[in-house]
């Protein structure tokens, strides 16, 4: 079956608004940019995101934060938004906190029919007990908290009952699809794409490469075409952004440095990795 639509506008035309999101990325490596600029031109609003942060002030999922479509997130960390924080402590964004690795497992339970699973992470702290505030009065008080969390004892250790994400549709990025759907993608920006893919009912990918089905080898497949329903090639060569880029004095002398004695070089850190 042929997954290729000729535009993203057209991949996203359907979503309505209320709807759950689960995006792609990390930081702002390997999100679906393109596909989220499509959904920022249409008027859903009332949107329920589940992605590990919502972008920055200026791109990503950001947009859609900054023009009031997002009524909640579920999420690991704020990041470097600080539109993001400002909405959730004035009491304008719902926010659901979740550790990252029980975020991602979550995504993984709801895409192979999981219901819910037990974990350590969090254990003995307000993820356990409840509590945590996730919405705020205007006024800084807390107008809805997070609820206790069931446990069990295994093998003499507690654990944490966390039930499955679903989502009514899934946006990724992808360096290489085929017709049928089946994507690669490229180191870190793999992140929480194939896991955001699984779990929506509708996925909707974005790839910097579509090639004919039975081009890629299976072997090099992270995530199989049955996960996915849409298909759309996007412009590998627009920018790429980096969450925050630090630069520090090289290193002097003759050790293992990068630096060639001068003092003068400056190497690039990164804090979030580019999608290449």
């Amino acid at each position: 079956m042929d997954k290729v639509m000729a535009a993203a506008a057209q991949a996203v035309a359907d979503i309505p608004g209320d709807a759950t999101l689960a995006v792609g990325g990390f930081g702002l490596c390997g999100i679906p940019s393109t596909l989220i600029a499509a959904l920022a031109e249409t008027s859903v609003s009332g949107l329920r995101v589940v992605s590990n942060n919502c972008g920055v002030d200026d791109w990503g999922l950001g947009l859609l934060l900054r023009a009031g479509r997002i009524a909640r997130m579920t999420s690991s960390y704020v990041g470097e938004n600080k539109e993001f924080a400002r909405r959730y402590l004035a009491g304008e964004l719902e926010v659901e906190l979740t550790p990252q690795g029980t975020l991602a497992e979550r995504l993984r339970a709801g895409g192979t029919g999981i219901p819910a699973f037990y974990t350590p992470a969090g254990v003995g702290t307000q993820v356990e007990e409840g509590g945590l505030p996730w919405r705020h009065t205007p006024d800084g008080g807390v107008a809805l908290a997070s609820p206790p969390k069931e446990t069990r004892e295994f093998g003499g250790r507690r654990y944490l009952l966390e039930e499955a994400i679903t989502a009514d549709f899934a946006l990724v990025r992808a360096a290489v699809a085929d017709r049928h759907g089946n994507c690669v993608f490229h180191a870190a920006a793999r992140n929480f794409n194939p896991l955001c893919a699984m779990a929506g009912r509708v996925t909707v990918v974005e790839a910097e490469r579509i090639v004919e089905a039975g081009e890629l080898p299976p072997d090099t497949v992270h995530l199989p075409g049955v996960y996915v329903d849409r298909v759309v090639a996007v412009d590998a060569s627009l920018d790429k952004r980096i969450e925050r880029r630090t630069v520090r004095p090289a290193r002097t002398g003759t050790g293992t440095g990068t630096g060639t004695g001068t003092g003068t070089e400056t190497a690039v850190s990164r804090t979030d990795s580019e999608e290449k």
